[in-house]
């Protein structure tokens, strides 16, 4: 399925130039954050087995309101927030190589995905986040937000032939030295 379909763009075209190099880097976030930042830090806010978002379950392959592995971390640079990570990946997968994601606690997942060669990433999607979307909501309750919406990517890390989705939403906070 599309991405365009469900508000997902193929290109970071519209994006403002601030956060642009933050979107379309296809690196390792976490490497990038953490080359910048005196002090970087992983806080996990919910994991455990919930329902994907809807706009999720398609690009995943699972049937709509089926259950998943759902992690939701925030990044911290110098203490401030500035990515909110939100992790989906489906039982199956579970028993297909990423076992160890449950485990992975304070860790960042971004490090696991990026020093693993077996592990081959699919293209980049971008969306602006509005009050209306659960990413925006799942943000919203851990801080107070100044902004009425948010950038945020996604794309999909398959292993073994088993997909999982990261969606990374970049708060105001990514743009301040």
């Amino acid at each position: 399925m599309s991405h365009s379909r469900q508000g997902w763009l193929g290109h970071p075209h519209p994006i403002p130039r601030s956060l642009r190099s933050w979107l379309s880097d296809r690196g390792s976030l976490t490497q990038r954050l953490k080359a910048r930042c005196a002090s970087f830090r992983v806080v996990p806010l919910a994991t455990g087995i919930a329902r994907p978002n809807p706009d999720e379950y398609a690009l995943l392959g699972m049937a709509p309101g089926s259950r998943a592995y759902v992690r939701e971390v925030m990044l911290l640079c110098n203490e401030v927030p500035v990515v909110f990570a939100h992790s989906v990946l489906p039982y199956a997968g579970l028993r297909g190589g990423w076992n160890g994601i449950t485990r992975i606690g304070s860790r960042s997942l971004g490090e696991a995905l990026f020093s693993d060669h077996r592990i081959a990433r699919q293209p980049l999607a971008y969306r602006q986040l509005r009050q209306g979307h659960a990413l925006f909501h799942a943000i919203a309750r851990q801080q107070l937000l100044a902004a009425s919406s948010l950038w945020a990517r996604r794309s999909v890390f398959c292993l073994n032939g088993h997909p999982l989705l990261v969606t990374e939403v970049f708060l105001p906070a990514i743009d301040t030295p």
